[in-house]
């Protein structure tokens, strides 16, 4: 045990003193890439070690920290540094509502502390298995995230000559987050978790408005204020815990039977914090706004940081929120922002803001999932963070490539891609169709979501998922389609990508594909020890034999029939018909003669329906609806409770 607790701290240290030296490295260097990538996998190396051991041996790690009054002195000063540089920040740049927020989370919690009205004694770390799994996913995919940036940010200032090169700065921070999410994960004493949490705030703030424009400083501080009043619904929950419940940990929390008033007070304020965390609607705005940012931030932002932790958050105390208003609300919420994102996701065509809404879409089928408070709506939850991690993850940093390449980012722009850049289609292809399609994770989760769905008795979340999954089919059926239609102008370019990015993005392609065929080795060992130590008692499996079954046939089928195909076809006489193209086709399906006998390109585009629903008519509506939901959420719950 102690071996492993010495490896804990290293993982919570070490990014940290990684940070430093890549701050005091020249920058763009051999040195700085050679570094990264060893500390780099240094770090994954420690990850993994860690977490195939709780994995192994099923046992709970719980440390008391001795000398915790040192500790708690590093704590408030380095909260007080936070709190005085986004004060610094916002009076330089006259965002003053930030200073607003900083000081209504930070101080009460330096009064409490300062006070001694804190609970001295208490659980400090605890690792379990839901750690080992969130070690798996922001050791392996964080770490592929800060390889993949090293060499990305050399190409991103060769195409962008107009932003000053801070990419020490820039890869520093990365580190700093990762460094933050381990501590977060890791700590059971919710004051630690609160300094974590305020740290990924302060950082994602500092990568999104790394270039320095006016959109970019705006969309900052727009990310900044809303995770700053999630902080304060966390520090309001941390307080009550504190001097009220007289307890200090979430396990603690997490522990007692919600029938309450006053054990779900905190749990709703937490769960308010996830919302502004996890981006869910009416807080969506800051994430939309982060696309700014270069791409290893969207993607680190995205995939094993920041919006993580609110979900993380949700699935810790999911089983408090069972028949309760709170996970009642917080499952219309969730189910709410799946369904709306879908739709907004729809009518854009910036890959990266298509990203993003999809982000959002399902992270609010997660915190449905959560606020349910059942079984299968847990094991569905952790299921969708594990493939949503990698496939997302992949996804930002082929759409990065692409961009570097082809100079563009939008989907329209990228039609015939399997000819232009075959290398970055093929993977972009895997990573597609690791969110929708059969037999990937995504699609067994959304099944074990609509089971727990039914078992709520709610009929409209049954509706959102329903309609939520088919907008979903629908904008990544016709990026998919984009990609692989060849009409004009499609010849092969020159794939710049260096090898330093393809480093990361060949083993997550893989684990696409591996975590296609291990799901029910992960259902076993990774996610129904998860589901035993939450409930505090032995589930029965959510993914039965037959499920297993049905899913063994579907990936068998998917390769059977493309092969059967090809085998009915042979000796058979085909026949080839050239399309309809709108005049007399020019003999290679992609020109035609009009009818001032011209010969023309083809050209086709997609329907992206925003005369119906686009963000203009859809995103503010949404955005009233769901602050209303948790307006009603808040004064209800924690209103009644006073």
């Amino acid at each position: 045990m102690a071996n492993i607790i010495n490896v804990v701290y290293f993982l919570i240290l070490f990014p940290f003193i990684m940070a430093i030296i890549i701050g005091l490295l020249k920058k763009a260097s051999p040195l700085r890439s050679a570094v990264i990538i060893i500390g780099g996998f240094t770090i994954m190396a420690a990850a993994i070690y860690v977490a195939v051991n709780v994995l192994l041996s099923g046992k709970i790690h719980i440390v008391y920290l001795e000398n915790i009054e040192l500790y708690n002195h590093i704590v408030v000063a380095l909260e007080v540094f936070l709190m005085v540089l986004v004060c610094f920040l916002s009076i330089k740049y006259k965002k003053f509502y930030a200073i607003i927020f900083s000081l209504v989370g930070t101080i009460p919690v330096l009064w409490m502390d300062l006070t001694g009205r804190a609970v001295e004694y208490s659980n400090h770390l605890r690792i379990d298995t839901f750690t080992a799994v969130m070690y798996l996913i922001v050791g392996v995919v964080g770490i592929l995230i800060c390889i993949y940036a090293s060499g990305y940010m050399k190409d991103y200032h060769h195409h962008h000559t107009d932003v000053q090169d801070r990419s020490n700065y820039f890869l520093a921070l990365m580190f700093v987050f990762l460094g933050a999410m381990f501590g977060l994960i890791s700590s059971d004493n919710l004051g630690f978790i609160y300094f974590f949490w305020e740290i990924t705030s302060v950082c994602s703030f500092l990568m999104i408005g790394y270039t320095r424009t006016q959109e970019a400083v705006d969309n900052s501080f727009r990310a900044l204020w809303m995770n700053l009043l999630g902080g304060c619904g966390f520090a309001a929950g941390l307080m009550y815990c504190n001097m009220n419940l007289e307890i200090a940990n979430l396990s603690d929390l997490t522990g007692i039977a919600a029938t309450s008033k006053f054990v779900i007070v905190p749990v709703t304020l937490f769960a308010f914090a996830a919302l502004t965390k996890s981006a869910q609607f009416p807080f969506s705005r800051w994430l939309l706004g982060a696309m700014v940012a270069p791409t290893p931030s969207s993607a680190l932002l995205h995939s094993a940081t920041m919006v993580k932790i609110g979900v993380y958050m949700l699935i810790r105390v999911s089983p408090l929120l069972y028949n309760t208003l709170t996970g009642i609300m917080i499952t219309v919420i969730g189910g709410f922002t799946f369904f709306a994102a879908s739709l907004l996701a729809i009518t854009v065509s910036d890959g990266k803001k298509v990203l993003a809404y999809s982000t959002i879409s399902n992270l609010g089928l997660i915190t449905a999932c959560a606020g349910t408070g059942t079984t299968e709506g847990v094991w569905a939850a952790v299921m969708l963070v594990l493939f949503h991690a990698v496939s997302k993850s992949l996804l930002f940093q082929t759409v990065g490539d692409i961009e570097n390449c082809m100079h563009s980012r939008d989907i329209e722009d990228m039609h015939g891609l399997i000819i232009k850049l075959p290398r970055l289609a093929f993977i972009m292809m895997i990573g597609i169709c690791g969110m929708f399609m059969a037999p990937f994770g995504m699609l067994v989760s959304k099944w074990a979501a609509l089971k727990a769905f039914v078992d709520s008795g709610s009929v409209w979340l049954v509706i959102f998922l329903v309609f939520g999954s088919g907008s979903t089919l629908f904008y990544w059926a016709k990026w998919l389609g984009k990609i692989c239609t060849v009409i004009h102008q499609s010849f092969e370019l020159e794939d710049i990508t260096p090898r330093s990015e393809m480093v990361s993005i060949f083993p997550l392609t893989s684990l696409i594909v591996i975590m296609c065929f291990a799901f029910p080795w992960m259902s076993t060992n990774m996610i129904q020890p998860i589901l035993n130590e939450s409930f505090q008692e032995l589930i029965d499996p959510v993914i039965g034999g037959s499920d297993v079954i049905i899913m063994m046939i579907m990936v068998t089928m998917i390769f059977l029939i493309p092969i059967g195909s090809r085998f009915l076809a042979i000796g058979k006489n085909s026949k080839m018909t050239m399309s309809y193209v709108a005049g007399v086709n020019a003999g290679d399906d992609r020109h035609y003669i009009d009818s001032f006998g011209k010969e023309r390109a083809l050209y086709m585009s997609n329907w992206y329906m925003d005369e119906y629903f686009g963000e203009k008519k859809l995103l503010l509506p949404c955005i009233i609806v769901a602050a209303v939901l948790v307006a009603v959420m808040l004064i209800i719950v924690v209103g009644g409770a006073f």
